[in-house]
């Protein structure tokens, strides 16, 4: 039987260096929310913390309402006692053990991916911090207690294209090859920003990111122009609106790169609907889409099942947000594309530890839970 002791929220809005701009918003802070949970069982406790990123409009909160959500499901789940299962060291927890803790959070946060995503990392980080091992061991066993290493692109966010070519030559110089460039909204400055990348680091490889800027007419004509360019092209990320399954589905057939689904595929269900429309080849896992670690893992497993290609992403997220996802990632074995860079696009760091970066590659703590802790 755990107890949960304490729970305690708080806004987290860090400035940006660059305004992050995307085909559907802008952001220059962080509209986030920390959660630490303090959680007891046998005599031992442990605080865990976790992350709640907002980026209206591509999720339906903002940071106001992410943080009254929280509030109030703190007064109804603090002193509660919930039951836990065992781990299996070699397998992780079983998620269908799982039902009385997402029943829980279920219960008190219908309807709020962002704030159930905060406080379900913060109860996991603390339970793990209480067995004594890693976040990735406890959701992946073995796998995840194997998989330390991940790889990750670096985004560049829509401006200018003298601009973003600065902004990725810069970071080329960091060691960084893969980019995630937005694009979605202006074809020509964005075709334009795409070969000034090109010619500021021959070598990059482009993850293209049109945040559901395009019909899929508008998509398949870039496609053919970056090609017609020589530009690598690792994929294509939700080119048309999240509803737009047909069009997405004529992108997908006309473009050699995969085509990831992002902003389609926020459920389990989503991921079959997406399928049963041959909509994309791969998805996107993100833990305030579906509600936190447990719901990105579940996707996650589906999908590999399914051979889909699988990406692990964010919003504007910390170092503690962008610990979480790459737990999720490690307890998955791995993943085909790392999109967990935020932090680094961040005027500031308020937490440490996670992990150890070392230009685009870095390493996960082996502290128990996410092994992250707050300064100050």
């Amino acid at each position: 039987m755990f107890h949960v002791e304490a729970i305690s929220v708080r806004p987290l809005s860090v400035p940006l260096h660059d305004p992050f701009v995307i085909a559907t918003g802008r952001v220059t802070v962080t509209r986030s929310a920390e959660v630490r949970v303090t959680l007891a069982a046998a005599g031992a406790r442990a605080e865990g913390l976790g992350e709640g990123a907002a980026l209206w409009p591509v999720t339906v909160e903002d940071q106001p309402d992410v943080l009254a959500a929280l509030a109030a499901a703190a007064e109804r789940l603090s002193g509660q006692s919930m039951v836990l299962p065992q781990v299996d060291g070699e397998r992780g927890v079983s998620l269908a053990g799982l039902v009385e803790l997402g029943a829980a959070l279920d219960e008190v946060l219908a309807g709020k991916p962002v704030a159930r995503a905060a406080l379900e990392t913060a109860l996991l980080d603390a339970w793990a911090r209480l067995v004594g091992m890693p976040l990735r061991r406890l959701l992946g066993g073995a796998r995840g207690e194997a998989t330390r290493w991940l790889e990750t692109d670096i985004t560049i966010p829509i401006a200018e294209p003298a601009r973003m070519a600065e902004l990725a030559q810069g970071w080329a110089a960091r060691g960084f090859r893969h980019f995630k460039v937005k694009v979605g909204k202006d074809m020509a400055e964005d075709l334009a920003a795409l070969f000034a990348i090109q010619s500021a680091v021959p070598d990059a490889r482009f993850r293209i990111d049109a945040n559901a800027g395009f019909s899929a007419a508008q998509a398949i004509a870039m496609g053919r122009a970056v090609e017609a360019r020589g530009l690598v092209v690792e994929c294509w990320e939700q080119p048309c609106a999240a509803d737009d399954l047909e069009g997405m589905a004529e992108v997908a057939a006309a473009l050699a790169p995969p085509v990831i689904a992002d902003e389609s595929v926020k459920t389990l269900a989503d991921l079959g609907r997406v399928r049963a429309a041959r909509a994309a080849d791969g998805v996107n896992l993100k833990l305030v889409k579906s509600g936190g670690p447990l719901g990105a893992l579940a996707i996650g497993r589906a999908a590999s099942e399914a051979g889909m290609p699988i990406m692990i992403g964010g919003m504007v997220e910390t170092r503690l947000g962008m610990t979480a996802g790459a737990h999720v990632a490690a307890a998955l074995g791995g993943v085909d594309f790392v999109d967990l860079d935020t932090a680094w696009l961040l005027d500031g760091d308020p937490y440490r530890g996670g992990y150890e970066a070392d230009g685009p590659r870095y390493e996960l703590s082996a502290e128990p839970g996410l092994g992250v802790m707050a300064i100050g």
